[in-house]
């Protein structure tokens, strides 16, 4: 594996995502880390979050809607996708690790693992 150099733009990033909750596109990055680098452009942000995401350093999250959302969190865990605004939220609950042995019993390959996404209206919407 090839060894990248360091970049301040990149550590920029790790650290923007390193102290959100939310879910950000790569739009939201965009514009969070142009206030301390003005001259970075969308490109290197987009080549910067899928090297973190391909090195395993965050997680991309396809949503439904075709964007990509960007997460610090790397532990295995959930998602709440909210169908009226869009907003990507994790959700604290008891592992459900138990479905790869159910999905085991009826599959002749070798389950590893699973990505759970549960959709709905966030408690914004449904105010």
């Amino acid at each position: 594996m090839a060894v990248n150099k360091y970049s301040r733009q990149r550590e920029a990033i790790k650290e923007y995502l390193a102290h959100t909750k939310e879910h950000p596109t790569a739009d939201m990055v965009y514009m969070n880390i142009r206030q301390t680098y003005p001259n970075i452009s969308l490109g290197t942000v987009y080549r910067n979050l899928n090297l973190l995401a391909e090195q395993g350093e965050i997680l991309k999250i396809n949503c439904k809607d075709g964007s990509d959302r960007f997460d610090w969190n790397c532990d295995p865990h959930y998602h709440f996708l909210c169908k009226g605004c869009g907003r990507v939220m994790d959700i604290e609950m008891e592992s459900i690790d138990h479905i790869n042995v159910i999905a085991g019993a009826s599959f002749p390959g070798k389950i590893e693992g699973h990505v759970t996404f549960f959709y709905g209206q966030c408690p914004d919407c449904c105010q």
